[in-house]
């Protein structure tokens, strides 16, 4: 209140005070006035006033006008009023405003504001005024609802948030048949989007993505007005960093729809301001889609769609056209570079689109002659070397075709490649082209061990009469020749992603005589703070060649490089020296993103991709010039043991996968004779059925029989056993202790069985144990199980069988009778039984023989069982001592380098004190001298004595 008074007290008297007392009169009268109408045209003349007497009318009429809101609802006139009013006192529209007073004024709105949005049930009871249809309610709400937004945009989103239904409200503005507010609403969602995940989520969920692509097609697409630019905004503020709406978005198939947004005509001149800005629009939400920092798996789906849709094919028809404006080609070869960034199938369709020219060439040769070419734009330079660069991303292919122009056997002398522009731009005398052409040949480089040792074949030209020289070699020789900063930092990055693990290229850049003597100099000379990014990069390369030097070259070993290190450059300032790099202000800017952005031509220094490797190798670097031989010696044992580890893993995997082999034969084994098992199961199961019958038709001759012989019994008992010949019942006895020889000799061979599956199934159980829970060994058991209950249930209907014969025989006893005499029929039937059982007798006779070769199969099966069980056990024994062995080589490794680090403190301590003490100490430069000296003398002794 205290700046208010201030700056009312700064105005001048006269009219101040007769403003301050009619708005101190209209405020009492909308106070204390009992009739509508008063009120209505008091809060008019506070709306008249309110643009002269800002501050006053705000200071002393809010709290009423809120009231007016809260009680007036009924009629909209009124409530018209007084949102323009409390519209006016927040946000000033006097476009004469003086500059100076600009900020003064969004303090004093900003202060209102704050002073509105107290009580959140303003917000609230605003939202419900939205509600009303009136225009002359409606309009005013939105404009007042947008200006709190714009001053105090977090507060009043939190409370929009928490408020029921307050965002789909605001959704409703824009089904509105009016486009005053239509329009107005999309202003207004465009700031309550802003910074907002949560009321991002909610907008897209609100069916926002169907009402503005309609809204953009109702008004003409890119050749739309202001209110496409509009909707294109709030669309990026929707999908930009919001992963959710992203996937909703392309999940709703609306990236189809952004296809005829790039439908160009022929006639491409004549482009307004309007329409440029819409299509940039339109281009920078597709890469929002696809840009490098949304997640892999959402930009590949995304890349996808866009190709499935011919997306991508109508922006490559932008990139080729005639006539279109230098900003629009530039983002155009932007947005196609992030859509083919990382997919091969999007990467191949660009390799094989072609220029409308005669005859028809490569549209990356197109854009590669605008890349070396000085007279092109800077920004566009740029955006071609970002296209060429997501090209080759993670694409091995496209890097062998861009490698193979420069090859000998594949240069055509007829027409322009690729690799014949990139050399051209390497030597040319303009240094950005020089960096540029170096950074797009380290990218066709970059991961690929193949084509960095295709790359040592290409020979080079240079002057008549004079042999050819290799590609390495001649960059080099440029590099010595002192050219600008630039060509020499581009030239140092694609010597280190060149021989960067790919020992046969530091073999030929060692063989060079020159190569390391160039690079010591430069590293050991005290240059100016421009040549110190140089330096840094020198030492990078001399280190790539100790770390990944195979010791073929016997002058330029990795112990040798070491000693030059030390001697010439000292190994705390080679360390110094490569720490340049990443303490580059330029090298943290382009380690932020993979986009080449760069405000001048020379802050074109570093590339996203060398940044990495760099980080990669700085630390490994450092670690291999600091290590002594002896411990390189360790280091390589410890590696041979353990690839001697990984083969012995190797083999032990393999002969598991030819154990696993094995099981499988087994179970399709087991499944066989299950299936074997299930017939005669289904056999037993229709020979019972037969037994049954045959029970059936025994008991109703057993009742026939009895019947007769109950007639006869008082006439003739005992002429019937007197009649019973002794040989047929001798007969008869021999053959029931036959068939019960057969059913004991059957229960002891059941018992048997029962004895063998019970010693099995502990076998196996304690196999499973000792090869930890195999799968396989737990199925077989299962398996077992199941057949042993087959068995089982085979024996007891050998049985049955059994009893049928017994019941049968006694039958034929009773039917031996003097009474068979008179019943011929039935004796007739008899025989018939007689011979439908000796069938049976044969069918169970082959089903014990099935049972028994079931047996023997089972018995096999249990013992590869066991055996694989063994194996897995001692594989697995073997496989935990070797890991623990690697386990002890690793922490005596550490041990080691934790004593040697403290030995060589403390001799550094007492070096230091020494020194002080006044002792002199010699170098170790003179050491090394003197312990060279003394190999060479012992080595000239050693060939005088040969002599």
């Amino acid at each position: 209140m205290n700046f208010i008074r201030g700056v009312i007290s700064g105005q001048p008297a006269g009219p101040q005070h007769s403003g301050v007392e009619t708005i101190q009169k209209l405020c009492d009268r909308v106070a204390s006035s009992t009739l509508l109408e008063d009120r209505r045209d008091a809060v008019r003349a506070l709306k008249s006033l309110s643009k002269k007497y800002r501050m006053e009318v705000g200071s002393q009429a809010m709290d009423h006008l809120i009231r007016i809101l809260q009680t007036d609802s009924a009629d909209s006139e009124i409530l018209g009023y007084a949102l323009d009013t409390i519209y006016n006192i927040i946000c000033s529209d006097e476009e004469d405003e003086q500059e100076e007073m600009q900020k003064q004024v969004d303090d004093v709105g900003a202060q209102f504001t704050e002073r509105f949005i107290q009580d959140p049930e303003n917000i609230t009871l605003l939202l419900t005024l939205l509600e009303e249809f009136d225009f002359h309610v409606r309009w005013p709400g939105v404009k007042l609802l947008t200006a709190l937004l714009k001053n105090q945009c977090a507060q009043v989103q939190g409370i929009i948030l928490v408020s029921p239904m307050g965002v789909s409200r605001l959704m409703d503005l824009l089904a509105d048949s009016r486009e005053v507010i239509r329009n107005d609403g999309l202003l207004l969602l465009q700031q309550l989007t802003k910074s907002n995940a949560a009321i991002q989520k909610i907008v897209a969920f609100e069916n926002a993505f169907e009402r503005l692509l309609d809204i953009i097609t109702e008004e003409g697409t890119s050749d739309g007005g202001i209110v496409v630019e509009d909707c294109l905004l709030l669309l990026l503020n929707l999908l930009k960093n919001n992963s959710s709406n992203q996937n909703f978005f392309k999940e709703g198939s609306y990236i189809q729809r952004m296809k005829p947004w790039f439908e160009v005509g022929d006639d491409n001149a004549g482009w307004s301001a309007q329409k440029v800005t819409n299509l940039h629009y339109m281009l920078q939400l597709v890469r929002v889609l696809v840009s490098p920092v949304n997640s892999p798996g959402a930009t590949a789906s995304c890349q996808k769609a866009m190709f499935h849709c011919g997306l991508l094919q109508q922006l490559c028809t932008i990139l080729m056209a005639t006539g279109v404006p230098a900003d629009i080609l530039t983002e155009t070869i932007n947005t196609v570079s992030e859509v083919i960034r990382g997919s091969q199938v999007n990467q191949d369709y660009f390799a094989s689109v072609n220029a409308p020219s005669n005859p028809p060439r490569p549209a990356i040769v197109v854009l590669l002659m605008s890349m070396v070419n000085e007279r092109q734009p800077f920004v566009l330079r740029c955006a071609v070397l970002y296209c060429f660069q997501c090209f080759l991303y993670k694409n091995q292919k496209g890097q062998g075709e861009i490698v193979a122009t420069l090859l000998p056997s594949t240069i055509d002398a007829n027409s322009i490649s690729a690799g014949q522009l990139l050399c051209g731009g390497l030597f040319s005398a303009d240094s950005l082209s020089n960096w540029c052409a170096a950074v797009a040949l380290a990218h066709a480089l970059q991961d690929n061990l193949t084509q960095k040792e295709q790359l040592l074949r290409v020979q080079l030209a240079t002057s008549l009469g004079k042999p050819p020289v290799s590609l390495l070699q001649q960059c080099t020789n440029i590099l010595s020749q002192g050219s600008k900063v630039q060509t020499r930092v581009g030239l140092l990055m694609l010597l280190c992603t060149w021989i960067s693990n790919c020992p046969i290229a530091v073999t030929h850049f060692l063989h060079n005589q020159e190569n390391v003597p160039f690079l010591t100099a430069q590293i050991s000379e005290n240059l100016g703070e421009d040549e110190r990014l140089v330096q840094g990069l020198c030492a990078l390369l001399l280190g790539i060649c100790i770390y990944y030097n195979d010791n073929s070259l016997e002058n330029y070993t990795k112990d040798k490089l070491k000693q030059l290190i030390e001697k010439r450059i000292g190994k705390e300032n080679f360390v110094e020296k490569l720490g340049f790099i990443t303490k580059h202000e330029l090298y943290s800017r382009a380690a932020q993103k993979p986009q080449p952005v760069f405000s001048t031509p020379e802050h074109m220094l570093f590339d996203h991709e060398f940044t990495k490797l760099v980080k990669e190798l700085e630390g490994v670097i450092t670690k291999a010039v600091h290590k002594s031989s002896e411990e390189e010696k360790k280091e390589e044992e410890v590696k041979k043991t353990l690839e001697q580890h990984d083969s012995i893993v190797t083999q032990y995997k393999e002969l598991i996968r030819e154990q696993d082999a094995q099981i499988n034969e087994l179970k399709a084994q087991v499944a066989s004779m299950t299936s074997q098992s299930e017939q005669m199961q289904a056999t037993i199961t229709q020979q019972l059925t037969q037994i049954q019958q045959h029970k059936d038709q025994y008991n109703i001759l057993k009742l026939k029989l009895g019947k007769t012989g109950d007639q006869s019994a008082s006439q003739g008992e005992g002429a019937h056993v007197n009649g019973l010949q002794s040989e047929e019942l001798s007969q008869l006895r021999e053959e029931l202790e036959e068939l019960r020889r057969q059913h004991a000799q059957q229960q002891t061979q059941l018992a048997e069985q029962d004895t063998l599956i019970a010693s099995l199934k502990s076998e196996a159980a304690h196999s499973a144990e000792a090869a930890e829970g195999t799968l396989a060994n737990a199925e077989l058991l299962k398996e077992l199980e199941a057949l042993r209950a087959q068995v089982m249930s085979q024996a007891a209907d050998i049985n049955q069988l059994t009893e049928s014969q017994e019941l049968l025989r006694r039958a034929e006893a009773v039917q031996s009778g003097p009474g068979s005499v008179d019943n011929g029929v039935d004796m007739a039937r008899v025989a018939e039984l007689e011979k439908q059982l000796a069938a049976q007798s044969t069918e169970a006779q082959k089903l014990q023989e099935e049972v028994k070769g079931l047996n023997a199969s089972r018995a096999g099966m249990e013992a590869d069982l066991a055996s694989a069980t063994s194996t897995a056990a001692i594989l697995q024994a073997e496989v935990s001592k070797l890991q623990q062995e690697v386990q002890e080589s690793k922490k005596e490794q550490d041990d080691l380098l934790m004593l040697l680090a403290d030995q060589d403190q403390k001799i550094l301590t007492l070096k230091q004190k020494l020194k002080d003490l006044g002792e002199t100490i010699e170098d170790e430069d003179d050491l090394d001298s003197k312990d060279q000296s003394e190999d060479d003398e012992d080595e000239e002794e050693e060939e005088e004595d040969d002599e």
